[in-house]
Parts: structure tokens; C-alpha cells; sequence
């Protein structure tokens, strides 16, 4: 009787090692996935903006040379949530910028091609920032199992770790307005 026990405790402990290893792996690859996700909406963005710098060289051979410069210093892949700070502070000069140029050449803030790319723009802006969110969401319940009773046992006998959350910045919310740019 007590081996019976003991066998039926051993079952339901490794049902629940299984069963804990699987809920693991799949919340891992969720948070793999959205951090993919923030990188494919960084390397559109920046490919509108690249369009957008395009249409200022038309217009300015100076700020054009300023904006090529900041966006060849990009780096996408494999980037760490750092890294990712980083290119969003670089992005956020890019823009500003942008906005000079389009002050100072009234031609171009009337282009239609250049406005639809800036609504694009703040489009890209928007999917990056629901891309965080879904990333720094998959990463809490991440980090939640690792670090709860009784998971965190069954976590650390397979090796899962706690992962960093995303930095938010406050100012970095709110995309460039369209309309500020044609109401200056």
C-alpha cells in the first residue's frame, strides 16, 4: 500500500515536472516571438524613414547628409533590450530633425508623399510600441513562473532565468504628430 503511494506521489510530481517544463518553454518562445516582433516593426520603421530621408534630399542636401549618417548607425539584429533603447533614442533624433527640415522647406511639408509617409511613420510608431508591450506582458508571466512557488523549483532544475523588462520612456509614447509639423 505505501509502495502504491509513494508510485502514485512520483507520478503526479513528474506529471506536474512535465507539465511545468511545457508551460516554460512555450511562455520562453512566446517572449522570443514578441522580441522578434519589436525588431521587425524597428526595421520597418526605420525603412519609412529611410523613404522619408530620401524625399528631403530633394530638398536639402545638408540635412539629408545629418540624416543618412544617424540611420546608418542602426542596429537591428540580435539586439539587446539596450540596444533597443538606444536605437529608439536614435530614431527620436531622426525625427526631430525631420521636422527641421520640413520647417524650413515649405515645399516639402506640402508634398503629399511626404506627409503619407509620416502618418506611416506614426503607424510604425504605434506597432512598436503594442510590440513592446506584448513583449514586456510575455516577459512578467515569464518571470513570474520562474520566480513562483512551487515553479521555480521545476525553473531552475531546467535552467529558466528571470529575463529584463523593456525601459519605458514616457516621452518615447507619443509618435511625432503629423499635424504639428504642418501647423507650425
Amino acid at each position: 500500500m505505501v509502495a502504491l503511494i509513494v508510485i502514485a506521489l512520483l507520478v503526479i510530481a513528474g506529471l506536474y515536472v512535465w507539465s511545468t517544463q511545457r508551460s516554460l518553454v512555450s511562455l520562453d518562445e512566446k517572449m522570443k516571438n514578441a522580441f522578434g516582433q519589436i525588431n521587425v516593426q524597428l526595421k520597418t520603421r526605420w525603412d519609412a524613414v529611410t523613404n522619408l530621408v530620401e524625399m528631403t534630399k530633394q530638398y536639402a542636401k545638408h540635412e539629408h547628409d545629418t540624416l543618412t549618417d544617424v540611420i546608418s548607425k542602426r542596429r537591428i539584429d540580435n539586439a539587446s533590450p539596450e540596444q533597443i533603447a538606444d536605437q529608439e533614442n536614435a530614431i527620436q533624433s531622426v525625427l526631430s530633425r525631420l521636422n527641421a527640415v520640413a520647417e524650413a522647406y515649405p515645399d516639402l511639408k506640402a508634398n503629399q508623399m511626404f506627409a503619407d509617409t509620416m502618418a506611416s511613420i506614426r503607424q510604425y510608431e504605434e506597432n512598436v510600441r503594442l510590440s513592446r508591450m506584448v513583449y514586456n506582458d510575455s516577459v512578467t508571466k515569464m518571470n513570474m513562473m520562474v520566480r513562483q512557488f512551487p515553479s521555480n523549483i521545476v525553473a531552475k532544475m531546467l535552467g529558466f532565468t528571470t529575463h529584463e523588462l523593456l525601459p519605458e520612456d514616457p516621452a518615447k509614447s507619443e509618435a511625432p504628430s503629423v499635424s504639428d509639423i504642418f501647423n507650425k
